[in-house]
């Protein structure tokens, strides 16, 4: 039976529940619904959807970095926003954290979030490097 590892790595935001950021079996990888928090100062990265998106693509590189992954290897990408308006300033900091790399995804617009504040969270899935 494989063995499921899971992780909150330093360097990342804490998490506002009950659950592991990071989750890994042999080579797949899943992260859970991360939003874009300074993992320092735990405030948000700022009040709009660019900032957050922004802190949450670096985050995800710190947690992929963790099991031996990056950015360049995610497959699939879940991106839920609080206003479909801020899809364009979102989709900007995406193109600029993700380079030319472009994984599935799927965008869709919430009525509300966890935290107040928050524009945006997203999760992923990706691979290993290996």
């Amino acid at each position: 039976m494989p063995t499921v590892e899971t992780s909150t790595p330093p360097g990342t935001p804490t998490p506002i529940g009950p659950y592991s950021h990071v989750a890994k079996v042999g080579q797949w990888i899943t992260i859970g619904g991360t939003a874009g928090f300074d993992p320092v100062t735990g405030a948000l990265a700022g009040p709009d959807v660019a900032s957050q998106a922004a802190r949450i693509l670096d985050s995800f590189a710190v947690m992929l970095e963790s099991v031996g992954s990056d950015l360049a290897h995610v497959v699939h990408v879940n991106v839920f926003l609080a206003e479909m308006a801020d899809f364009d300033a979102m989709n900007a900091a995406y193109v600029e954290k993700m380079g030319t790399h472009r994984p599935a995804r799927t965008v869709i617009g919430v009525r509300e979030l966890p935290k107040p504040g928050v524009r945006v969270t997203m999760n992923l899935t990706a691979v290993t490097r290996d």
